[in-house]
């Protein structure tokens, strides 16, 4: 239902136990300094749920996520998607929706 949005774009995954999160925002400001239109998706959020998401460090935008969650319902009724695959699904759609060069990833739930 989705087209693998994830291969629409070249992908970094950042993994490892500490870290992780400022080494992932650190990678997408300097790839973003050097002319690249940047996808960045960390967990969890401090304070808003959009905030794992960004793109060149803007949020993914509240009615975005609304309408995306209304457009895939069916979808999710369907097959029972974790949290966090939705979440990650949510993000690669964003990113090719945004045409994104480059996403950095932060890996989650063991890789």
């Amino acid at each position: 239902a989705l087209s693998h949005p994830e291969k629409r774009f070249k992908s970094v995954h950042v993994a490892g136990t500490n870290g992780k999160g400022s080494s992932s925002h650190l990678l997408a400001a300097v790839l973003q300094s050097a002319g690249y239109k940047v996808g960045l998706y960390t967990s969890p959020h401090l304070r808003e749920f959009t905030e794992r998401i960004r793109v060149n460090g803007q949020e993914l935008a509240p009615d975005y996520l609304v309408r995306w969650v209304a457009d895939h319902r069916y979808l999710f009724d369907e097959i029972q998607p974790s949290f966090f695959e939705m979440c990650v699904a949510l993000a690669f759609d964003y990113f090719a929706a945004e045409q994104v060069d480059v996403a950095v990833v932060e890996v989650g739930l063991g890789g």
